[in-house]
């Protein structure tokens, strides 16, 4: 392999990772569409205007935030196929990795088309919240590939028993109901971005009131697990990544109920969506803690067996 092949290959951990916080800050970016008003910055797509894939003079700072937003879909592109040249470049090269790196590239593009479908929609409410599981279903996949590159293709070893890792399970399903009812109470709030967007039209009272159950579940789950981990003697790293995911979830908990009381101010709804993606990595964390994938071992290869030679039989 050339030099540049080889130092591409070793940067495929790296560039996994860089992929994955790429993700999380298009969150942010998205936010910032959202929180001023720019969701039609750019009024069409995949074009800016009806004559120009740029944004204008004319469209003043709404446009250049939408634009921005959109530019960034192209840094998750090029990040995206740098991380899959670099592991199909990888010795031995592993197909559980190409897999990951395959689907990743493919869905950043897709969501990309479908922030254009919200333009085209007049940010729908529903549609913006497909947008963001999205964001969360590839910041999965850039999580998976970025820890499966230290990994084995060995068959998965538990490190911990069974029943503690369906309550692992259970958390990290609520741990994604929670965020996806928080997406509900976002398409039912007043930060539609755009003045014209509709609502969803539910009450944004008693969906908030439903999404902070879900709250006090998945901290109630992270708090249970965390002292089952403790009771089975469990891994130190995964102890660990349950207390680090107690703490985002506190953390972002009380993020969550000061934007309630103080009427959403913009910073504090852009911080709650990047806590988030961060909760949802906490999650992936504590996940992946709970196993261990050893290097694949070789089939052992039989021994040859020699084949005798029958003795002639002399002629009479």
């Amino acid at each position: 392999m050339s030099r540049p092949g080889q130092l591409l290959a070793a940067a495929a951990r790296p560039l996994a990772l860089a992929s994955l916080v790429a993700n999380a800050a298009l969150i942010v970016t998205g936010a910032a569409v959202r929180l001023t008003g720019s969701g039609l910055g750019c009024p069409t797509w995949p074009k800016c205007t009806d004559d120009s894939y740029t944004t204008t003079s004319e469209m003043g700072v709404h446009g250049m935030i939408e634009f921005g937003n959109r530019l960034l879909t192209f840094v998750l592109v090029g990040l995206a196929f740098a991380t899959f040249f670099a592991v199909l470049l990888h010795r031995p090269r592993r197909r559980s990795l190409i897999v990951l790196a395959v689907a990743v590239a493919l869905g950043v593009p897709g969501q990309g088309v479908v922030g254009g479908i919200t333009v085209l929609t007049n940010l729908n409410p529903w549609v913006v919240g497909i947008h963001f599981i999205l964001s969360i279903a590839l910041i999965a996949g850039c999580y998976a590939l970025w820890r499966r590159i230290d990994e084995g293709d060995g068959a998965p070893v538990p490190l911990v028993p069974t029943p503690i890792r369906h309550l692992a399970w259970i958390t990290a399903v609520v741990s994604f109901a929670v965020i996806a009812v928080g997406v509900v109470v976002t398409g039912s709030g007043p930060h539609a971005g755009d003045q014209g967007a509709k609502r969803n039209g539910l009450d944004p009272a008693t969906i908030s009131q439903f999404h902070a159950d879900l709250v006090f579940l998945l901290i109630g789950l992270s708090v249970a697990l965390w002292f089952a981990l403790r009771a089975v003697a469990a891994p130190a790293a995964t102890v660990r990544a349950a207390a680090v995911l107690i703490a985002v979830e506190f953390g972002q908990g009380v993020i969550g109920f000061v934007q309630y009381f103080t009427h959403l101010p913009v910073l504090l709804v852009a911080a709650h969506m990047l806590g988030a993606a961060i909760t949802w990595t906490a999650t992936l964390a504590v996940l992946w803690s709970l196993r261990t994938r050893p290097a694949l071992q070789p089939a052992a290869v039989a021994p040859a067996v020699k084949s005798e030679e029958p003795t002639p039989v002399p002629a009479s």
